[in-house]
């Protein structure tokens, strides 16, 4: 009677080994660190676009992205020879033209994921004039003394004051929404507050309902 031995064999340029689960483990991470991961980015609709009727590719126009203004995509890799990037959003993927959209300057996973979760951001804080990430100004910059830092802070999630403040002067509080764009002036208080700046609006912010949002 005739037997057979299988044995898993590894290929190397200058030999065949025998696979063993050390070597096979060994080859696994050289393999896995010469993979590239591309960089996921995310991009928010500055501008309504239905590739059906605006796309300059009337012949890939099906492989294109539709959007609306204010709408969360996420892109990976960089843009093509045709100014477009592949991206997603909505349970969607297709080419996004790059003049149509602006890049949501955040590296921050958790922050990515969530901004992804709510799908888009208030298109009252995007401003077309300048074809970019632009939010919301920050109101009466000439009353901020010199020596006060201000930062810019995303909101995480809803905040009524009214609802949701542990404190009993909940008036001198500013309510907002998840996706809001928040100036906070100074440092935090010792109730964990900032006191910030929304569309000309001022009051104390809980700093946890807030993310820091680079500047650019």
């Amino acid at each position: 009677m005739e037997t057979s031995l299988e044995l898993d064999v590894l290929i190397y340029p200058d030999e065949v080994r025998i696979a063993t689960p050390d070597s096979l483990r060994q080859w696994e991470l050289e393999t896995a660190s010469q993979v590239s991961i591309p960089t996921v980015r995310l991009f928010v609709a500055l501008y309504p676009y239905n590739p059906a009727a605006m796309s300059p590719n009337y012949d890939t126009a099906a492989e294109e992205l539709p959007f609306v203004p204010g709408q969360i995509i996420k892109v990976l890799g960089d843009k093509d020879c045709d100014g477009f990037y592949h991206g997603e959003s909505g349970g969607l993927s297709g080419y996004v033209p790059s003049n149509m959209v602006a890049e949501i300057p955040v590296d921050d996973e958790y922050l990515k994921h969530l901004l992804m979760q709510q799908g888009f951001l208030p298109v009252d804080h995007l401003s077309l004039e300048d074809a970019g990430m632009s939010l919301t100004p920050l109101s009466d910059v000439a009353s901020i003394p010199d020596n006060v830092v201000v930062r810019r802070m995303v909101a995480l999630f809803d905040y009524d004051p009214w609802e949701n403040s542990p404190n009993v002067d909940s008036e001198v509080e500013l309510g907002f929404c998840s996706g809001d764009i928040i100036y906070v002036l100074g440092d935090i208080d010792q109730d964990g507050f900032y006191y910030g700046d929304l569309q000309g609006q001022r009051g104390l912010v809980p700093s946890n309902f807030l993310q820091p949002l680079p500047w650019d």
